[in-house]
């Protein structure tokens, strides 16, 4: 005897439809005709223009917030030799990650400014400071292409480790 009535398995699979669905209905803009790059498959040429310009702004916002926070970084370290050999290993993997970032992947200069504040005090601002360039790459995903997108998305979430480390890392250090 079969049974009657929703199932597990049919629940699933409708949820899963209406899902689908729900995807495939928001990729068009609208007007129910195909944009310009959908009828032949390759972008136009001001498509082309547009998002090479979108990624180059995007990165180099990006590279920019990862340079202030390495000048950061810098800047405690020299202000508090003590939190040097805790902060290096992090400064080095933001190094990388505004390397990376730069456009061209050129090199990275940065510039150190000065505060006036106890090794503690420090450490909870370098903390803070993890946490807005990582929130500031998340935000910029929604606008950047795929491989760049992959790659903002592996500095925040580095970002986001580091602003966690340092949070600890503040707790147990003295003013």
């Amino acid at each position: 005897m079969r049974r009657t009535g929703t199932t597990r398995r049919g629940a699933l699979t409708a949820t899963g439809a209406i899902a689908l669905g729900a995807v495939l209905a928001g990729c068009g803009d609208g007007s129910g005709r195909p944009r310009e790059s959908e009828r032949d498959g390759a972008p136009t040429a001001a498509e082309q223009v547009s998002a090479a310009r979108a990624e180059k702004r995007i990165r180099a916002d990006a590279a920019r917030g990862s340079t202030e926070l390495l000048a950061h970084y810098e800047q405690v370290i020299k202000a508090h030799p003590a939190t040097a050999a805790a902060l290096s290993p992090l400064r080095d993997a933001v190094r990388a990650h505004a390397g990376a970032l730069a456009p061209g992947g050129g090199q990275v200069l940065t510039s150190s400014r000065s505060r006036a504040s106890g090794a503690k005090a420090a450490v909870a601002e370098l903390a803070a400071a993890e946490r807005r360039t990582s929130d500031a790459h998340l935000a910029a995903l929604l606008e950047a292409p795929p491989e760049l997108a992959r790659l903002l998305a592996s500095t925040a979430a580095a970002g986001a480790a580091h602003a966690y480390l340092l949070t600890e890392l503040a707790k147990e250090t003295s003013s």
